[in-house]
C-alpha cells in the first residue's frame, strides 16, 4: 500500500559505494552515521508501500524489512542495476551519479561538507545530469557555491530511529555520568584535556563513559586506527579521573546507556553535518554541551536543552552545571523530550517522496518545527 503523502507505490533504486553494509547489518552491530541514515531511509521507504532495490558493498543478496539489497557488480557497464526507477538515489559516490541512466528523477545525497563536490570528478557528473543534491541541513547546505554544477538543492534532515524516540521522561537526575559517542579523531583529544583538567577534578564522582572505536567505520576505519590508538592509550591512562573506555556497541545498547547518563559532551567537527551523536541523545531527553562548530547548533537548542558555546572554559563550566545542578537538568531534559524527537524518518522519506513530483514547485521538502 503507498502512503498517504505519495498515491502510488514508487520504483526506487538506492546506490552506495563506500564501506560494506546492508540493513541487518544495521540492526545488529555498530555502524556508522551514513550508512546508517541509508539504511533506514531504504527501509522507511519500502514500509510506505514503494518497490526500493539497493545496490552496495553488501556481501551477499539479502531482502531485509522489504528492502532487496544486492552487491555492486563492478564488471559490468550497468554495475548491475537497471536502466528505469521512479525515482535512482546515488549516495555520496561521484561514479554513481550517472547509473540508473532513464530514472526519472535523480537524487545526489551526501553527508559531508560538500567542497570536495568542487572537484572535476564531481563536476563533471553534476553537470551533465543536474540530480537533485540533498543536503542534511542549512549549514550543511552552506557548504556548496551557488555558482557549483547541479540540479535543485533540498535540505533533508535526518530522521531519528524509532529505537530513540519516546524516552520515559525523568523524575530524578541520574548520577554525574557524561558520554561521548563520536568519531575519536573528531576532537575526543581535546575532551580528555578538558574532562581531566577542568571538570572532573570539580564533580565529585564524576565518570566520562567513551562509545567510540575503528570498527564502526569498516576498513575505513581499519585505516585510521593507528591515528586512534594514541587516544585510546591516553584515555586508558585517565582511568583516575573516571574515563571509562567502553567501545562501540549496538544501537539498542547505547539507547539503554543513554539512559544511563546524565549529559553528553562533543566538541564538535568542521566535517559534522547532522551530527548523530547529538541528535539520538537529544532525542531521549539527554543534555548536552558542544561547541558552535558547523551543524551543533542545529542539534542542540542553547540554554533550553543544552549548551553551544565557546572555548574550554565556557564548555567546563557549562558540563559542570549539567553534572550538577539537578534542577537546570530536569529543565534541560523536559525540553530535550519536547522539542528533540519530532524530526523522525517518515518526515525525511517524505521529503524524499517529494522530489518524484512532476511539479518543480514541490521541491521544497518538509522542514522540522521547533
Amino acid at each position: 500500500m503507498a502512503s498517504p503523502s505519495f498515491p502510488h507505490p514508487a520504483t526506487i533504486v538506492m546506490t552506495d559505494d563506500g564501506i560494506t553494509f546492508d540493513g541487518k547489518m544495521k540492526d545488529e552491530r555498530p555502524l556508522g552515521g551514513a550508512e546508517t541514515a541509508f539504511a533506514e531511509l531504504a527501509e522507511t521507504l519500502a514500509a510506505r508501500g514503494h518497490h526500493v532495490s539497493v545496490f552496495c558493498r553488501c556481501e551477499a543478496p539479502l531482502m531485509w524489512k522489504g528492502v532487496r539489497w544486492t552487491p555492486l557488480d563492478d564488471a559490468s557497464r550497468s554495475m548491475g542495476l537497471p536502466r528505469t526507477a521512479d525515482l535512482y538515489i546515488a549516495n555520496r559516490s561521484n561514479h554513481l551519479i550517472g547509473r540508473c541512466e532513464e530514472a526519472r528523477h535523480r537524487v545526489f545525497w551526501i553527508h559531508n561538507p560538500a567542497k570536495y563536490l568542487l572537484k572535476w570528478r564531481y563536476q563533471w557528473p553534476l553537470l551533465r545530469y543536474r540530480p537533485t543534491i540533498v543536503f542534511s541541513g542549512p549549514s550543511h547546505l552552506s557548504t556548496y557555491p551557488a555558482w557549483a554544477a547541479g540540479g535543485a538543492r533540498v535540505v533533508i534532515p535526518l530522521g531519528i530511529t524509532p529505537l530513540f524516540l519516546g524516552a520515559a521522561r525523568r523524575e530524578t537526575p541520574p548520577p554525574p555520568r557524561a558520554i561521548f559517542l563520536s568519531n575519536p579523531l573528531r576532537s575526543l583529544d581535546w575532551l580528555l584535556d578538558v574532562w581531566a583538567e577542568r571538570i572532573q577534578p570539580r564533580v565529585a564522582g564524576a565518570e566520562l563513559h567513551i562509545f567510540a572505536g575503528s570498527s564502526i567505520y569498516g576498513t575505513t576505519g581499519a585505516a585510521k586506527a593507528e591515528r586512534m590508538a594514541p587516544i585510546f592509550d591516553k584515555a586508558k591512562h585517565l582511568a583516575d579521573h573516571g574515563v571509562v573506555l567502553r567501545g562501540p556497541i549496538s544501537k539498542s545498547q547505547l539507547a539503554e546507556e543513554i539512559t544511563q547518563a546524565r549529559v553528553f559532551l562533543y566538541r564538535g567537527d568542521i566535517g559534522e553535518t547532522f551530527c548523530y551523536a547529538a541528535a539520538e541523545p537529544q532525542a531521549m531527553g539527554l543534555p548536552g554541551v558542544v561547541e558552535d562548530i558547523a551543524c551543533m547548533k542545529e542539534r542542540v537548542v542553547d540554554n533550553e536543552t543544552g549548551f553551544v558555546v565557546k572555548g574550554q572554559a565556557a564548555f567546563s563550566a557549562a558540563a559542570i552545571r549539567l553534572l550538577s545542578d539537578d534542577d537546570l537538568w530536569l529543565r534541560f531534559h523536559r525540553a530535550a523530550l519536547e522539542r528533540q524527537g519530532s524530526w523522525t524518518w517518515q518526515n525525511a522519506a517524505a521529503g524524499f517522496e517529494a522530489l518524484m513530483a512532476d511539479n518543480q514547485a514541490s521541491l521544497t521538502a518538509p522542514q522540522p518545527t521547533a
